[in-house]
Order: structure tokens, then C-alpha cells, then sequence
């Protein structure tokens, strides 16, 4: 557990440096929609990430089904706040990996209602 947190502060520590880097360091190098869709993958990065820091601490939710959400918003954050991430700044063209988006999307979704299923449960 206490490794699992620890992993979850650094990847806020990363989000919070990748929404610096986007505010400052790009603003010269990508144009208005791209800085738009870069802000949205550290957006959606920092909403998981705090809500994995309430489910991994919160103890009204089984072990297992820390691990399964921690699991599905964890690859979620790759794959969707990632591609977006390659896409915008990074180079990549989203022709050769559109489809990992909303698979990251899909992933959130999938998360959320683990998370749901875990309340209405208890």
C-alpha cells in the first residue's frame, strides 16, 4: 500500500510538472488546440490521480478492488493522458495511434464504475 501511494504523490508530483511545462514551455511551440488537447491529458491525469490517492486510503473499499481501480485509472492515465501527450507534444501522429485515446477513455470509464459497483455494495 504504502508503495502504491508513494507511486500515486509522484505521478501528481509529474502532473503538476507537465501542466507547468505545458502552460510555459509550449505555448511557443504549439498552437492554441494543441495546447487545449495537452491541458486535457493533464487534467484528466490530476482528476485520477486524486481520486486514486481517496480509493488506495479510503477503508471502506475491499483490497481487491483498490488494486482493480488503482489498475484501470493507472492505465487509463497511460493510455489516454500518454497519447495525448505523444500526439501534441511529443511528435507523434495521431494517425498511428488514434485508437489508444479512447481506449485510455474506456479504461476511466471502466474505473469509475468499479468504483460505483464498491459504494453500492457496501
Amino acid at each position: 500500500m504504502k508503495n502504491r501511494l508513494g507511486f500515486i504523490a509522484f505521478l501528481g508530483l509529474a502532473a503538476v510538472v507537465l501542466g507547468a511545462f505545458g502552460a510555459h514551455g509550449l505555448k511557443e511551440k504549439l498552437d492554441p488546440e494543441a495546447i487545449k488537447s495537452f491541458e486535457t491529458g493533464v487534467r484528466y491525469m490530476m482528476y485520477h490521480i486524486i481520486v486514486l490517492l481517496f480509493v488506495n486510503t479510503y477503508s471502506g473499499i475491499t483490497d481487491k478492488n483498490k488494486k482493480i481501480i488503482s489498475y484501470l485509472f493507472l492505465t487509463g492515465i497511460l493510455l489516454f493522458s500518454g497519447s495525448i501527450f505523444a500526439i501534441t507534444a511529443g511528435g507523434v501522429s495521431a494517425k498511428s495511434i488514434w485508437f489508444i485515446t479512447p481506449i485510455g477513455g474506456l479504461l476511466f470509464i471502466l474505473g469509475w464504475l468499479k468504483l460505483a459497483m464498491a459504494f453500492l455494495k457496501k
